[in-house]
């Protein structure tokens, strides 16, 4: 059985290749963690974002989602806002944009 693959549609980051690299993948999902930092949100998590908008798992997912936040919150577009807890039930830190982010200073 030959598996059908769907096209990317309007507004929809375009996926990595299945053998793309990490930095490949955040080249694919920062633009829209960017965007949500930017926002007034509060309090959401990354398997939340990775939800809504129906972004690319990472190459290991395991370790790059936490990898990619830590480079956000470097970089001054987030910050820890407390925790919440994935699907099944693992306590995850919760995020919100700073300040800077908020005003369009950090991107």
């Amino acid at each position: 059985m030959t598996a059908i693959q769907q096209g990317v549609l309007d507004g929809m980051p375009e996926p990595p290749a299945p053998d793309a690299d990490y930095e490949t993948w955040v080249e694919t999902v920062r633009p829209t963690f960017v965007r949500v930092a930017q926002s007034r949100r509060r309090h959401w998590l990354t398997w939340q974002i990775k939800r809504e908008y129906k972004l690319p798992d990472p190459p290991d997912p395991a370790h790059d989602w936490g990898r990619l936040m830590t480079h956000l919150s470097a970089d001054g577009l987030v910050q820890h806002d407390g925790y919440g807890q994935t699907r099944d039930k693992s306590c995850v830190h919760a995020w919100r944009g700073t300040r800077a982010a908020r005003s369009g200073r950090a991107a």
